[in-house]
């Protein structure tokens, strides 16, 4: 069970960065074209960077965002568009914490929102110096200012520019030194157009994150647009159920690689894509690997193997990942609260999260809920 005094730590939650994100921490020549939030039309608003509009797509629920129906032709979808419909904990960082304290989290790892989950928007960029610029800011206002007014209570995780794997190296080190705990990094960067894991190309970044001790986080749906989408009239909802297949794909195509057999120390946290399915699939990887290594299979041993020192995973509240820990690894497992997001149960996540390790003993339960993810992150 869950005692009273065990800190939930949350591994994957999200912010909205505030209008004076990167006004404020960009090179002062880069100012002038440094992103901004402008209005886009009645109950809309987004960022206006390099001449192109991007709307605010802020995921929420009814506990987090105020729904708006038939407004700006969008209705009641799960999407806010501006500022006013969202929570100010999304973000304000000291109503962040007032929220966290209602829903008893101790401490949350942030993703972005303007850049992406992964940083992918920089890739769009017009001026790469000017996109490096953005980059440098979002890590300088996690770090100095976000994660900075509350240390105990956020873990801060860095941006790198994905369109050049040295620049991305020489940010890891850059940010590591004032105190980064992770890294962004995508699932699978071939959708992208960016050369793909087994090619080498990402081996200085792979070196960085070993030679820092910083680990990546893989977050679902960095890749592309998408989710799992069997058909164009197939409806949002099968990706959202199905977000573990990317993290599934994101683990086969890293383990057959043979990357990780040139970077022992790399860590990887697949983000939010649940845990599982992780028992299966790690047994169909190890039937394949020994039955079907086709040219390309690059792994030197089996795949488990590869798991139990490279991956962890997250889960929300997930019964079959519970029931079946050992086969995961009780040390890989680690919570998530996903605020301020759809799949969040603010302000109920310690509750329901007791519920879930009701069976489970203390000492396991407190590996789950907080010290696996303090033990990963280094965040003590």
């Amino acid at each position: 069970m869950l005692r009273p005094e065990v800190q939930l730590i949350s591994v994957d939650d999200h912010v909205v960065e505030p209008p004076h994100t990167f006004r404020d921490h960009i090179e002062p020549k880069y100012r002038d074209a440094a992103p901004r939030v402008v209005a886009g039309g009645p109950g809309v608003e987004g960022w206006e960077w390099e001449g192109r509009f991007y709307p605010i797509a802020f995921q929420g629920n009814a506990r987090t965002r105020r729904f708006r129906e038939g407004e700006a032709g969008h209705g009641e979808d799960l999407f806010a568009r501006c500022f006013d419909d969202m929570t100010p904990a999304a973000y304000d960082v000291h109503e962040r914490v007032v929220a966290m304290d209602e829903d008893g989290v101790q401490a949350e790892l942030i993703f972005p929102q303007f850049p992406r989950f992964g940083g992918t928007q920089f890739l769009e960029a017009n001026d790469w110096d000017l996109a490096l610029a953005c980059v440098r800011a979002w890590n300088d206002w996690m770090l100095d200012e976000w994660a900075a007014a509350y240390p105990e209570r956020f873990i801060p995780q860095t941006l790198v520019p994905l369109w050049d794997p040295l620049l991305a190296a020489a940010e890891i080190e850059r940010c590591a030194a004032k105190g980064s705990k992770a890294v962004l990094f995508v699932e699978n960067p071939h959708p992208l157009g960016l050369p793909s894991f087994p090619t080498g190309h990402w081996d200085p970044v792979f070196s960085a994150c070993e030679e820092t001790g910083l680990p990546l986080s893989m977050h679902i749906g960095t890749s592309s647009s998408l989710m799992v989408k069997p058909s164009p009239e197939t409806t949002p909802s099968v990706g959202i159920a199905l977000c573990g297949v990317n993290s599934m794909s994101a683990l086969g195509d890293l383990v057959f690689s043979g990357v990780l057999n040139k970077h022992p120390k790399l860590r990887i946290a697949l983000s939010e894509g649940g845990a599982g399915w992780v028992p299966y699939v790690l047994e169909r990887l190890d039937y394949t690997w020994e039955r079907s290594r086709y040219e390309g299979v690059l792994c030197d041993v089996a795949p488990s193997q590869v798991f139990a020192q490279h991956f962890w995973v997250c889960m929300i509240v997930d019964r079959y990942a519970i029931a079946n820990r050992h086969l995961i690894g009780i040390d890989k497992l680690m919570w998530e609260a996903d605020f301020p997001h759809n799949d969040s149960n603010f302000p109920d996540s310690r509750k329901l999260l007791e519920e879930a390790l009701a069976d489970v003993p203390d000492d396991e339960a407190h590996q789950i809920a907080e010290l696996n993810a303090r033990n990963f992150y280094d965040f003590h």
